[in-house]
């Protein structure tokens, strides 16, 4: 039996991608001190393409991201590989789409979504004698379900190959309301005043958003409209654990302080920080000393504060001699949202800024704005400056990371992920040409075509996108636009182009048919 071309090229794509990491000893000939930097991944919540300066922010100065922009390798066609973000971590980590797992944007109570027993990025490194750490949003998932939130929590980060993690356990507009570190909650008096938590029914008397809404600084919609903790309600229902609570305006210095001390633990091993904002999501409370530094509200000045926050963590690595021995990537985990909860005024204040640039759709989305992302790679003296056009997806950073640490792999974990690392280092060099993008539907990208799955009639339609104002892009017709003149996709070519069409139904029908440890 013949193979077809168009399966044969995806097996030869995958093959091509990163093989299981053999986690029991670095390779002696390349993971010697020289050739393992420092890696630092600056990973922002809900940055659009358009919302830092060195890609046409307006109303918003952001001189420490546009510094590492052109200092380092600016990416314009880099993607986040799903347009939410629970999907986009799980794919970072896994080096395997999220499509295989089921992952979807988890609640926060949700158990830990990642398998103990799959490799991960950290693991990974670890492998290459990394000290390892995450600091900041995780949801990923915590527990095992029913979790306990005065006892241990675990599993977590430091099951999966993290040495050290502090966490906001799911994200800043769901409870608990509290900051994890390792597997504690942090300030906790769990016998005096333990914690409740709830995402079906109201606990204990703290007041909530639907029946308070004077005790609000921001009006918010039903979703976002339970327990009220620091004058804004959240998603989900939470009581006791007052000396653990943490407050929205802390979080740039609680966080960054957290993730410097890491920094400078005194260790001879290379380290691995994964940074995980919480700006620019919702709720937007910037600290005080960000208030009024945009011209665009909460939303503006939260990217003030982030670009800070990145700054000051550069600047740390700059005073401890660092720079020369630290590949640092900036990136988001999805497109831009404006209204996604919270009345912060977003939308009345955007001005002439366009958070996705020239793309359409944003988070939620399956049109560009959905996952291309601001993307920068940085290392003194290591990378040339310059400007790239290379295609290529998070997923991918599981792979290009062993390369560079000299990781040598084999066949069935991170299947997904492609060694990349060429293009993440010199900006003349191609990296994809096929790559899967997921929003409550799969994409793909085959170079410059662009192709969206129809919807089939029996999965409802991710209707609530549109009260936030995106264009989702999700359609029960296949969608193909041609990107080299249609950057916005507005012109469908389905119809015009059936063998383009074809071809690519056919590249992802094999991709997703490819099972990896239980999934497919």
């Amino acid at each position: 039996m013949k193979i077809s071309k168009i399966l044969l090229s995806v097996l030869l794509i995958l093959c091509s991608s990163c093989k299981k990491v053999d986690e029991s000893k670095p390779n002696p000939e390349t993971a010697g001190k020289d050739k393992r930097p420092n890696i630092v991944i600056f990973y922002v919540d809900d940055l659009g393409y358009g919302d830092v300066g060195a890609y046409g922010a307006k109303g918003v100065q952001t001189p420490n991201v546009d510094r590492l922009a052109s200092q380092g390798i600016q990416f314009f066609d880099a993607h986040s590989s799903a347009a939410t973000c629970t999907p986009s971590r799980y794919a970072l980590l896994t080096g395997q789409y999220a499509f295989r797992n089921k992952a979807s944007i988890l609640p926060g109570d949700a158990p830990l979504i990642i398998d103990e027993n799959d490799a991960t990025v950290p693991k990974m490194l670890k492998s290459a004698g990394y000290r390892t750490g995450v600091v900041g949003k995780w949801h990923l998932g915590l527990g095992k379900g029913n979790l306990d939130w005065n006892g241990p929590i675990e599993p977590g980060p430091l099951e999966i190959g993290f040495d050290y993690s502090f966490l906001i356990p799911a994200t800043g507009d769901r409870v608990p309301a509290v900051y994890v570190e390792n597997h504690k909650v942090v300030n906790l008096k769990a016998k005096d005043d333990p914690i409740i938590v709830d995402y079906t029914k109201k606990v204990g008397n703290m007041p909530d958003g639907l029946n308070n809404k004077d005790l609000l600084r921001q009006q918010a919609d039903i979703q976002h409209s339970n327990t009220i903790i620091n004058g804004v309600s959240r998603i989900g229902y939470m009581d006791g654990g007052e000396s653990a609570i943490w407050v929205d305006e802390e979080f740039p210095d609680v966080l960054t302080d957290k993730a410097i001390d890491f920094i400078e633990e005194p260790s001879d091993d290379p380290f691995f920080l994964f940074y995980s904002f919480h700006d620019i999501h919702v709720p937007r409370i910037p600290n005080e000393r960000f208030v009024g530094k945009s011209a665009m509200g909460p939303r503006g000045d939260a990217i003030v504060q982030m670009d800070w926050t990145t700054g000051r963590i550069m600047q740390v690595l700059e005073e401890k001699g660092l720079l020369e021995n630290t590949l640092v990537l900036f990136t988001s985990d999805n497109g831009p949202v404006l209204n996604d909860g919270y009345e912060d005024m977003a939308v009345e204040l955007l001005g002439e800024h366009r958070p996705s640039g020239p793309f359409r759709g944003g988070k939620y989305s399956a049109f560009e704005g959905g996952t291309r992302v601001p993307t920068i790679t940085y290392w003194k003296n290591h990378i040339e400056p310059g400007e790239s056009k290379a295609l290529w997806s998070q997923v991918d950073l599981y792979a290009s990371l062993a390369a560079i640490v000299g990781i040598k792999g084999q066949s069935d974990e991170a299947i997904d992920s492609q060694d990349v690392s060429s293009a993440l280092l010199n900006s003349s060099v191609k990296a994809r040409d096929i790559m899967v993008e997921e929003s409550f539907t799969l994409s793909l990208r085959m170079n410059n075509w662009k192709y969206i799955q129809a919807v089939p009639p029996e999965q409802k339609m991710p209707d609530f996108i549109r009260t936030k104002g995106i264009e989702g892009g999700h359609d029960r017709n296949p969608q193909l636009y041609d990107l080299t003149v249609d950057s916005a996709e507005t012109v469908n070519l389905a119809n015009k182009y059936p063998d383009i069409l074809s071809e690519m139904q056919g590249h992802l029908d094999s991709i997703k048919k490819v099972k990896v440890n239980g999934h497919n």
